[in-house]
């Protein structure tokens, strides 16, 4: 028995949840999202609650059931409070800036990086060592913070890099001469 997908998900106020067939709404101040339930897969609302409901006891259903109702609390918060990844870039000379919805970073390559965030999320760089990037979809802003990583990650001998805000990295000792 799924002991997660059994267990209802709050609806806060300002959250409005709509059925359509197997489809399944959620607005909120944040945003929208909408997530389709698999085969088998049910959501409705009961009072300010939503509640997930499996077909049969076989174990594909219970996997989903656990995981559909792990989506759907997820959609839930992100629209009501949202998501933020934060990080941090660390090294001489390395900065970026935000013009809209595009990131432009100086790495220490011959080349500027310039990286497009999609409409969906929300772009900010407070100051030139620090980017953040929000939305209501936890998976893309996950994904995206992930890409702007991945341009120069921290390197374990000087440290320099983009990394995430608090994200410890594990110094190495340089050569000795001997």
């Amino acid at each position: 028995m799924s002991r997660l997908g059994d267990q209802p998900v709050a609806v806060p106020a300002g959250v409005t949840v709509a059925f359509d067939g197997s489809r399944v709404k959620v607005k909120g101040p944040k945003g929208e999202m909408a997530f389709v339930c698999p085969d088998g897969i049910t959501a409705a609302m009961d009072g300010q609650e939503l509640v997930v409901k499996r077909r049969d006891n076989s174990t594909p259903q219970k996997r989903q059931h656990g995981t559909t109702r792990s989506l759907l609390a997820g959609a839930i918060v992100g629209v009501h409070r949202g998501y933020l990844k934060e990080m941090e870039i660390q090294g001489v000379g390395f900065r970026a800036q935000a013009q809209g919805q595009k990131l432009t970073m100086s790495l220490g390559y011959s080349h500027p990086i310039e990286f497009q965030v999609p409409a969906a999320l929300k772009l900010e760089v407070p100051d030139p060592t620090t980017v953040r990037v929000s939305g209501c979809d936890k998976h893309l802003v996950g994904e995206v913070a992930a890409q702007i990583r991945n341009f120069y990650r921290a390197e374990p001998y000087k440290g320099k890099g983009v990394r995430y805000k608090g994200e410890y990295v594990r110094r190495k000792a340089g050569k000795t001469v001997a």
